[in-house]
């Protein structure tokens, strides 16, 4: 394709607008131009990165045995009734009524749809297992997006749906779509982790999400550096600590703090380390307070907190709601004498002679104890792990590195055919619900993580295998005829042997080619310019390494085919 005949709208300044690097680059570098709030047009540039995502996604699916379909992006809300998630969903989900006053939404995802199909459809063990999917845009009513395509409202997504006999069938459809993920990742040319994750609100027992990893990453990922332990921070289990044998159990004693309500102040003061105080947290869960004890130097993992309390929201409680609720300010709250439900993270009821808040205006309670001194409802694993943390699996050493969600694994179960009545017939005649699998990989979203991974001060560093176009060639003198010959013949050539290039025939100067070159990202610069006319050499450039050498016109193209097909080579699974 020639520069001049394409649309690449690229921009010298980075608009207002944009915040996170892919944003920026992808505006700058004319690959997507803002609709609405959320809402982007894909230009030529960006939709051919897309694409390469599509392919690669298709093939992996396809050869593990799933079957593509379409299915409609508005969906009736009484699937979504009978699910159980018409209100449950939240303000994500589009709702509107059409002309017949029917409630509808614009599908975010498609259990439902896929679940009603295959329920109408299959009624006999002997069609199973089956794998669908498809590639399709998806909106979600974000309430604030942001980021460009890392979290806009409008987006295209793979999404695929199994149906199992039985719960270890199931089991072996999800391990061969996990390696399909992997191998769709590495032939994408990026660097990812697969690790353990919350279901959130798609439901189900387990699920994996895979995280590409980039400074810039909105998200936490606990990776073990010794072993292959791998989770977000929803998931993430903190090793439990030994409790002291036979400790001394000291007098419990009330001590005045006056106005001493933060954790760091409180420690100064009565000079004692986080680790040995123990903060009380009101949260609103669902509408009703409950109160999370905490050692004083962790933080509360809310998406724990609300599993373990099985509701569908929690929240810390503002100022006001705690004195409501426990009748003292916040800063001073302890589980002596509280009259409200209680839970403790697991460490809390390992610890000694702690100290805790006195229920009371400037006083705090020294050398209180987990049992003897209070109760508990409920104990459980509700912190946020650190670096300081050891695997719960090895013992080994932690790191936390961000990461970016690009693909989500799930085991369902039954949770959507139970509730949609989807059975079969077993081979004893038995009328029985599908096991279920979800399995979805955000197609855009990719394109956008790629870049937060792959960049530099000068633009874009595309992994070869999701480049718009594999070469930039450029012509530097559209006027001297023995380079616009040379540039003209090598444009041929390329097409001949299948290599993706980007002809830059543009009468530009040469410093606003090599800026355009680097802010689109093409992994290899082929320019021809006076090296030609004076030593008969065309210049390779590599856009990731900088490296850049010069190689005789007539060996241009073979050597280039050789570095390409190299480079997709180390892709490959």
């Amino acid at each position: 394709m020639r520069f001049s005949q394409l649309l690449i709208p690229t921009l010298k300044e980075t608009p207002a607008e944009a915040e996170v690097i892919s944003h920026k680059l992808m505006l700058r570098a004319g690959f997507i131009r803002k609709l609405a709030s959320g809402i982007y047009s894909y230009l030529p540039l960006g939709l051919k990165s897309i694409r390469k995502v599509e392919q690669i996604v298709r093939e992996e699916m396809n050869n593990s045995g799933a079957q593509e379909l379409l299915l409609p992006m508005v969906q009736p809300a009484d699937l979504w009734q009978e699910s159980g998630r018409w209100q449950k969903y939240g303000t994500e989900l589009l709702r509107f009524t059409d002309r017949h006053d029917r409630e509808n939404c614009l599908g975010p995802t498609h259990e439902e749809v896929i679940t009603d199909l295959v329920r109408k459809n299959v009624h006999s063990y002997r069609s199973l297992p089956i794998n669908l999917y498809q590639i399709q845009t998806k909106f979600r009513d974000e309430i604030r997006p942001r980021f460009g395509l890392m979290r806009g409202r409008e987006f295209i997504m793979k999404d695929g749906y199994s149906f199992d006999a039985t719960d270890s069938d199931a089991g072996k459809t999800y391990e061969k779509m996990n390696d399909a993920y992997h191998r769709i990742f590495k032939r994408c040319g990026l660097s990812f982790r697969a690790v353990e994750a919350d279901s959130g609100t798609i439901g189900g027992s387990f699920s994996h999400e895979f995280m590409v990893l980039a400074d810039t990453g909105e998200d936490t990922v606990v990776i073990c550096t010794n072993c292959s332990y791998a989770a977000n921070t929803e998931k993430a289990k903190a090793m439990e600590s030994t409790m002291p044998e036979n400790p001394e159990l000291l007098p419990m004693t009330k001590i005045e703090t006056p106005g001493k309500r933060k954790v760091k102040a409180v420690c100064n003061f009565l000079d004692i380390a986080p680790q040995n105080l123990v903060k009380t947290l009101i949260y609103v869960a669902d509408g009703e307070p409950v109160a999370v004890l905490l050692r004083g130097d962790h933080e509360v993992q809310e998406v724990k907190l609300q599993n373990i309390l099985g509701v569908d929201e929690v929240r810390l409680a503002d100022d006001k709601e705690t004195f409501d609720f426990a009748g003292t300010p916040t800063g001073y709250l302890g589980p002596v004498g509280l009259k409200l439900k209680i839970i403790a993270d697991l460490e809390v009821a390992r610890m000694v002679n702690f100290t805790v808040g006195a229920n009371e205006k400037n006083f705090h309670m020294q050398n209180v104890n987990f049992g003897r001194d209070f109760e508990v409802d409920q104990t459980a694993d509700l912190r946020m792990i650190t670096a300081d943390d050891s695997c719960p699996s090895c013992g080994g050493k932690l790191e936390l590195p961000r990461g970016i969600e690009v693909g989500h694994i799930f085991k369902l179960g039954t949770t959507y055919s139970e509730a949609l009545k989807a059975t079969f017939l077993d081979d004893q005649g038995q009328e029985i619900p599908f096991v279920m699998g979800c399995y979805g990989i955000g197609v855009s979203r990719t394109v956008a993580a790629a870049i937060e991974q792959n960049h530099d001060k000068d633009g874009i560093i595309f992994p070869l295998p999701i480049a718009p176009f594999q070469v930039t060639l450029l012509n530097l003198s559209i006027k001297d005829e023995e380079i616009t010959k040379a540039a003209e013949s090598l444009y041929d050539e390329f097409l001949k042997l299948g290599i993706e290039v980007l002809f830059d025939d543009r009468d530009e100067r040469p410093g606003i080619k090599f800026k355009d070159a680097d802010l689109i990202g093409i992994p290899y610069r082929v320019t021809v310019g006076k090296s030609l006319t004076t030593e008969g050499k065309i210049e390779i450039r590599e856009r990731k390494t900088g490296e850049t050498f010069s190689v005789p016109l007539a060996e241009t193209t073979s050597r280039l085919k050789q570095m390409i097909d190299s480079a997709m080579q180390s892709c490959q699974v």
